[in-house]
Formats: C-alpha cells, structure tokens, sequence
C-alpha cells in the first residue's frame, strides 16, 4: 500500500489561482492525461484546478526520476510512462506538487499552465486491450431478477469474476456523441428477429482502472503483487443496446450490444493520489463462499476498495432548449464492488494472460441496494416497465436522441481532501 506524505495534508495548497476551492482538481490530485494545447500537438499534462501543467514546458525543471518520466510523457499517450511502473509515476507527481505548492516555483512554472477551457482532452493511452467485469452485485441481482426473480444470481458468480473482453477500438475520451448503434433484435412476442436501431438504448456507471507496468505471457500477477499494477482509475459509460443483448448474448456473451462505443473521462487520478481513499474491502454476507487462496490476500482485503462515489445526471434536448440543468438520476457507490480491483488484476492473469500498460478494466455497473443508486435506465425502470419521471414532464424507459448522459465522482473520507475525476459525458447522436 502506499505510504501518506505531505502530497496528502488536506491543508496543503497550491499557488494556482482557484486551485484550493476546485471540486475537482486541488493540489492533493494532480491526475495526468493527454491533452492538445491550442495550436499544438498532443503531450502529456496534469490537472491543477482550471488549468492543465504542461509537462512538455516543465520537464526542463525537474530532476532524476520526475524529470525522466516527464520526458517520457511528452509523447501522444502515457504508455511509455506507465510501462515504467507506478513508482515513476508517483516521483513526477511528488516532484508536481512541490513546484506547484511552493511559491518560490511561480515565476518559472506559471508560463507552463494552460487554460482547461482551452485545451483539447484526449484518451490517455493507446488502449491494447479492454476488459469489462461484472463487479456490482446488486446490479447482478436487480438484472438477475428480471429474468430469474428466484434465483437471480448464476452458480458462479460468487467464486469466480465476471468478465467479458471488450472492444478497445471504440473507447472516446468524454464529450463526444453517441450514433445509436443498429442490429438485430427480437421481443419475446416475435417469431423471428428483425434488424433496426436500437430501441433500448442505455447507460452503465462504471469505473475504468487503469493498468500500470506489464507481466509476461504465461507469467501471473499475484494477488498480493496486483496493486502495484493498478495506475489508476477513471470513470467508465460502456453504452449498451439492451435489445440487441437480449436476443445476441447466449451463448458467448455481449457483442455488438456493447462494442459500439465506450466512454471514459479523460484525466488518470493516480494510485498515489487515491492512497487516502483506500478502504476494507466491504465483509461478504454469511454463508456466502471465500475467494479461493489466489485471489485472498489479508492487505487487499482490509485496503483494497475505494471511497469513491458516482453521480449520473441526464440532460435531454427539450431541458438543453429551455436552458435546464441536467437532472440528477442517481448516485452509488464504488464499494458496490463485489472483487477488489485487485482480485480483478490477479484473476485476469491467473492462466498467464499478459496485461500491458494502459489495458482497461471495467468494473461493471456498481449500483447499491437502494433505487437511487441504480447505475442503470434497465434497474431505474424496471427493465421499461415503470418509466422514470423528469422534473420537466418527460418520461425515460431507455435513452431517446439528444439525450446527454453525464457522469461524475468524488473520492471522498473525513480527515482528507475530497479529489474528483471530472466528466464522463457524451450525447446520444441518433
């Protein structure tokens, strides 16, 4: 686990203007990503308030190890910087906070800083592999019961992680637009299935972990090492066509229901920088089975969830046109979680499968027990029988053309300084 410094006092603040007030971006986060400065190319940045820190400009300062993965962050994607491992990326971040914490440093460094408004966000790495898990069990279970009402979890849920490999090609870094993805469908009244738009489109709030240094083929990732290989995380929206799911996923599992677009925020909020939001793993219900020795680990078990908390807000096109806000849906937690990131880490190796710098992993929705924590329109309307009711008069089942889903978090815990991930957004395009 890694050790609380300085870079952790929720009293420590930063010489950037607006900085200390940021929901998002303190001085205690500093995530790193991929960003476009206007007029310039793609080189790696940090998120200090409403400005992103030029690492291209700021190398130059720095020393020994910050100063070598600043150089190997100028590049269009972290993954040079990652394939170094975490503890490169943790001496740039130390090195980042000291020159934006010390007032002495102002003069030098403020020419590096430049406007978020103004930059270009882009996906912070080149993306070899995604893998999207199924976490959440009580999204399990509200799914589960609509299909099996008395037994809605399957035998194996519990013993072993869920997972499904997805498609790497089409994650988008937030703000972009959604096309509503076509194929076939077929309701439980028709004889044959019939090829179309998408009718029930829908959203999943996830968290995306990042992965950080390499293991060779044929060559595991032990539980008690697996953290260690864990970048860092950001939210996830892997957009689904719960129609087409229906009819295509038995026997292998999603396929065109989910590979037509993933959505993630951009910014990479470090291990280092979630160190302080690092909780017990939430205690299995009795009766229910331990994991198996290769996926238990005692540090895990009492460090390895996250104190991080998800908010879905819906912003459709008759409230963008009469200058409404978006309207909150609902609000989880990340200790839905029924495998720590960890286990998701070892599992995933465990038959020597090799993970590279910038896979993903998804967790899978993580909604909670209660209807407003559902991370899902399938739980919040009941699979489109009870539909959800706006403020503004309109009802959802599933997502309609101008939709905008947007997503946000927030590790917060008493005693610390509460750091955000920005936006998840995107629009569902027609």
């Amino acid at each position: 686990m890694i050790a609380l410094d300085e870079t952790h006092d929720p009293d420590a603040s930063s010489w950037v203007d607006g900085a200390d007030a940021h929901p998002e971006f303190p001085v205690q986060n500093l995530p790193i990503g991929i960003f476009s400065p206007p007029g310039a190319g793609k080189r790696g940045g940090v998120a200090i308030g409403d400005y992103v820190l030029d690492l291209t400009g700021v190398s130059p300062l720095l020393e020994g190890e910050a100063a070598e993965a600043a150089r190997l962050a100028r590049g269009e994607t972290l993954n040079a910087l990652f394939a170094r491992g975490n503890d490169a990326v943790n001496a740039l971040r130390n090195a980042i906070f000291t020159i934006l914490s010390d007032t002495s440093s102002k003069v030098e460094v403020q020419h590096f800083l430049v406007p978020a408004r103004d930059c270009t966000l882009h996906l912070p790495f080149a993306i070899g592999d995604y893998t999207d898990f199924y976490t959440g069990i009580h999204h399990a279970m509200n799914v589960g019961r609509q299909f099996r009402p008395d037994n809605p979890l399957l035998p194996n849920y519990k013993h072993v992680p869920i997972g499904y490999h997805g498609r790497a090609s089409s994650i988008r870094p937030s703000g972009g637009q959604v096309r509503r993805p076509r194929g076939q469908r077929k309701g439980p009244a028709g004889d044959t299935p019939v090829f179309g738009p998408s009718l029930r489109l829908d959203y999943e709030m996830e968290m995306g972990v990042w992965t950080s240094g390499s293991n060779k083929l044929g060559c595991e990732i032990d539980i008690a090492d697996a953290a260690e290989h864990i970048a860092g995380l950001c939210l996830l929206n892997d957009w689904s066509a719960r129609d087409l799911q229906a009819w295509e996923y038995q026997p292998l599992g999603p396929f065109l229901a989910k590979n037509f677009h993933s959505t993630v925020s951009p910014w990479v909020v470090t291990s280092a920088a979630l160190a302080p939001f690092r909780v017990a793993q939430p205690r299995r219900p009795e009766g229910d089975p331990a994991p198996l020795p290769y996926l238990l680990d005692a540090d895990d078990q009492a460090h390895g969830a996250y104190a991080v908390e998800m908010e879905v807000r819906l912003l459709t096109a008759r409230m963008r046109a009469a200058g409404l806000p978006p309207e909150h849906l609902s609000k989880g937690p990340m200790t839905a979680m029924y495998w720590t990131a960890a286990q998701l880490v070892a599992h995933h190796t465990v038959n020597g499968c090799n993970l590279r710098p910038g896979d993903l992993l998804g967790t899978g929705t993580l909604s909670g027990e209660t209807r407003d924590t559902f991370g899902s329109l399938l739980e919040l309307s009941e699979g489109g029988k009870t539909p959800l009711s706006l403020a503004n008069g309109e009802t959802r089942n599933f997502l309609e053309d101008g939709d905008e889903v947007i997503m946000t978090a927030h590790a917060v815990r008493n005693g610390y300084r509460s750091i955000g991930f920005g936006e998840c957004r995107g629009k569902i395009a027609g």
